[in-house]
């Protein structure tokens, strides 16, 4: 299957390479030529502007886009929507607001374009492992798009089977799923960046504890020179708190348990804050959310190790650079 891909940053590429690995065939376009040219000596099929890529792709079209949230992504889509027909789709594969995508959708029915958000997981690691993946639009255009988002996803592999599920959709063991209309795979993505941050803050304070076991501010008979590394390695391995963010954790503290190179400066990008307005609107208390949000904020004023060990770990999934 064809798949138009516009933006070849970190995700958009790999999207690429694993489709063009798994038989698919693709046009790219992306304002950094070099990065156009990298994916056209990989077998892709180069554009130099949006027209091109437009005219290049064959009917009924599909386009990716996977460009930062807000105006970017709203200036072309809006582009790339007067320049599609009727039963081309358009896809949002970045990190959208919702309710974005709802009108969106809605802008583009009238002309019959059709309008997909994909919440997207898997980071830089997404080319290997696959890209947890979920969905929303209607239910005829998610179908005849299967092809691409099977390839994507990471499929069974050696995860155990959950009992229980017989009979269900198939799609969610093999790490996507469509999640309802326009709209709805942004939401379920926003709530599950949301639990990111309350994770990843959840781990970074029980270890910013463990790292000041040994404080003199505790009485000498009460203090701890632990190895932090190690503490990490042992949770891994049968630990109720193991998981891949774990993982990542204990690699970055094996090349430098001191965290040295990472100022602590954690940024928030934006799904924290639209789940918690979420929570308000619904009026569902999110107390460990809220916290970890908040806690973002304060890393930019007095970093601490805890900060740090939430940089390595932005950094070990999704390639995050701290900002200069």
């Amino acid at each position: 299957m064809q798949l138009g891909m516009i933006g070849l940053g970190r995700m958009g590429g790999n999207i690429v390479r694993r489709l063009l690995a798994g038989g698919h065939t693709a046009v790219v376009f992306d304002q950094n030529p070099e990065a156009v040219a990298a994916l056209v000596a990989e077998g892709a099929t180069g554009a130099a502007s949006l027209e091109e890529f437009v005219r290049t792709l064959d009917a009924p079209r599909t386009a990716w886009v996977m460009l930062p949230a807000g105006e970017i992504t709203e200036g072309t889509v809006v582009k790339l929507g007067g320049l599609m027909a009727a039963d081309d789709v358009i896809i949002d594969g970045g990190n959208s607001f919702y309710k974005d995508d709802i009108r969106r959708a809605a802008e583009l029915r009238p002309k019959g374009v059709h309008y997909v958000d994909v919440g997207t997981s898997g980071g830089v690691w997404g080319l290997e492992r696959g890209y947890c993946m979920m969905i929303g639009g209607d239910t005829d255009t998610v179908t005849r798009l299967d092809p691409i988002f099977e390839t994507l996803a990471p499929g069974i592999g050696t995860i155990p089977r959950t009992p229980g599920r017989e009979g269900r959709d198939a799609r969610a063991e093999a790490g996507y799923i469509h999640a309802g209309p326009s709209g709805a795979g942004h939401f379920v993505k926003m709530v599950h960046n949301g639990i990111e941050y309350g994770l990843m803050q959840a781990y970074a304070e029980g270890f910013d504890i463990l790292k000041h076991s040994n404080s003199t501010d505790l009485p000498e008979g009460q203090r701890f020179d632990l190895n932090i590394g190690d503490i990490a390695e042992v949770w891994r391995r049968g630990s109720v708190v193991s998981s891949w963010l774990l993982d990542l954790t204990a690699g970055a503290l094996a090349g430098d348990e001191n965290l040295t190179n990472f100022s602590g400066f954690v940024a928030d990008s934006g799904e924290g804050r639209w789940t918690l307005n979420a929570a308000i609107e619904e009026s569902v208390p999110a107390n460990v959310l809220s916290a970890a949000l908040y806690a973002r904020f304060r890393s930019r004023e007095d970093a601490s190790y805890a900060d740090k060990l939430l940089s390595a770990m932005r950094k070990g999934f999704g390639g995050h650079q701290e900002p200069k």
